[in-house]
This record gives structure tokens, C-alpha cells and sequence, in this order.
């Protein structure tokens, strides 16, 4: 090794089935312009730029006031307004689909980068959740606005509570699970490139088996379907952001599904960073 010069030699070890946080973390930099990235070219050439951010969370809030609160009558939430039980439990389920759906492509839509430098493969998907997480806090701001409005509405009663400080380590499962769910899809679709299809579909089905569109109250009358329901680990999540911010009457804290939840999380991103290790020393000869 020459006097002032500095060499790093790159192995590719079969064992290395762990997350390396240490070196992540030297490539904080490339994962700040990722994000960046990420976050323009989603709104490039838009006429409302990040402005879809808000519309979105919006206007899938005043179709489900309208549709599942108003006709369907699904959303049991006393004298909360339905507007913001909606509100709540749309941005919280957007912020994790948006990281399941974005690292699911990870290995297909960024093998050109991949294929020519060296650098840790998970820090694609760890700037897709960051660069989600940006989405979210503008969403969050809309959320608080309007949280703070109709506490001056009158015939409303909203019961914000000390819950509300959970609401970071809410959104930590939240992304956690996300980024576990989608670098699994990831890895399997390098070779089964179907799951690309199935992705969006069963995002969906995942959202309707969640209470966002209803209240929890609903499988109150069937024991089993309300185990199933706690079983899902996006349920507490979004139930005790909804408990936090709005009271009991829209949502509710069960500490059992909640350990479960997080129990599920650490098993599906433990697993899916041994998969995505496993597969990304040899995607390029299969992607």
C-alpha cells in the first residue's frame, strides 16, 4: 500500500446476512441525495408538485367521509368528526403503503446504478422510506391544521390525549414494516416478476383488512373476525393513532395485538435483510 493512500477491498461473503449499520452509515450522504432524488422525480414535471402530497390524503378522506362514513355508517366514533377519524387513519396506512409499494421495485427499478457501483444495496430502500417519511410530515401538518379547527367547531368533542407521544414509535412500526414487507417482495421479484402485478392488488386487499375504512367496533359482534382483525399488524398501529389524537371514541389501545404487532415487524425485517442480502450478490444475472 503506497505512504497516504488508502485501499478498501469489497467481498462478497456468504455468511453476511445481517444489517451493517456502521457501514450505512458511512453512506449517509448517498442515502441524503437519494432521497432527495426519490422525492423530486415523484413530483417532476407535475403542474402541483408536492402539492399532491396533500390532495391525495385529501380527497381519499372526502371520499371515505362521504362513502363509508356517511352511507356505509361504518365509522362509530360518537361525536369525533368522521372527517378526521378518516383523516388519521388514511395518512398513517398512505405512509406505509408508499414504503411497502416503493421498495418492493427496488432491485428492477434501480439495477442500472446497482450493476456499475459499489455501495450498501439497503440503502435503496432505507432512502425510499425517508424519502416517504418527507410525504408524511407534509400530510401530518394537514392533519394537525385541521385537528385544530374543529376543536373551535361546535357539536364536536375531540379527546387528545397523553397517547399522542407514541405517535413517533407509531410511525417508526409503521415504516419498519413497510420496509421488512417490501425488500421481501423485492428480492422474490428478481425472479418471479409477477408479484410486480400483485403488489398494488394486495396492498389494497391489506388496506381493507385494516381499520381505516371502518371503526374496530364493527367485529365487536364476532370473536373470531375481531382476533383476526387484532391479528393484523397494522391495526393497533392505526388504532392508537387514532386513540392519541382523537379520543376513545375513535379508536382503542390493546397492548397484547400492540406486542404482537412489533413481534411481527422484527420477524419480517429480520428476514426480509437475510433474503435481500442473499439475493442482491447475484441479482444482476437475473434481474
Amino acid at each position: 500500500m503506497e505512504q497516504g493512500k488508502y485501499y478498501k477491498l469489497i467481498t462478497s461473503d456468504s455468511r453476511n446476512n445481517y444489517f451493517n449499520f456502521r457501514e450505512v452509515w458511512q453512506y449517509k450522504d448517498m442515502i441524503l441525495l437519494l432521497v432527495k432524488r426519490n422525492f423530486v422525480s415523484r413530483y417532476k414535471q407535475t403542474i402541483l408538485g408536492p402539492a399532491w402530497a396533500v390532495i391525495q390524503p385529501l380527497l381519499t378522506t372526502i371520499v371515505f367521509t362521504f362513502i363509508f362514513g356517511n352511507v356505509a355508517g361504518l365509522a362509530n366514533c360518537g361525536t369525533v368528526p368522521t372527517f378526521l377519524f378518516y383523516m388519521c387513519g388514511n395518512i398513517a396506512w398512505h405512509f406505509f403503503s408508499g414504503c411497502l409499494s416503493g421498495t418492493a421495485n427496488t432491485f428492477v427499478s434501480n439495477r442500472g446504478i446497482m450493476g456499475k457501483v459499489y455501495f450498501p444495496r439497503i440503502s435503496m430502500p432505507i432512502a425510499t422510506v425517508l424519502s416517504n417519511l418527507i410525504g408524511f410530515g407534509i400530510q401530518s401538518a394537514m392533519f394537525l391544521a385541521f385537528l385544530v379547527i374543529y376543536h373551535f367547531v361546535p357539536g364536536y368533542s375531540i379527546g387528545t390525549n397523553w397517547y399522542v407521544l407514541m405517535a413517533p414509535l407509531l410511525i417508526l412500526e409503521a415504516a419498519v414494516l413497510g420496509l421488512g414487507c417490501g425488500i421481501i417482495i423485492s428480492a422474490m421479484t428478481t425472479k418471479y416478476r409477477d408479484l410486480q402485478f400483485l403488489v398494488s392488488f394486495g396492498v389494497s386487499l391489506w388496506m381493507y383488512a385494516t381499520p381505516v375504512a371502518y371503526s374496530m367496533d364493527l367485529f365487536e359482534g364476532s370473536a373470531v373476525l375481531y382476533i383476526i382483525a387484532r391479528a393484523n399488524p397494522m391495526s393497533p398501529i392505526v388504532e392508537m393513532l387514532r386513540y392519541g389524537f382523537l379520543g376513545g371514541e375513535a379508536g382503542s389501545v390493546d397492548w397484547m395485538s400492540y406486542g404482537w404487532s412489533w413481534i411481527f415487524t422484527l420477524v419480517i425485517l429480520t428476514w426480509g435483510v437475510s433474503l435481500f442480502n442473499k439475493v442482491e450478490r447475484t441479482f444482476m444475472d437475473t434481474v
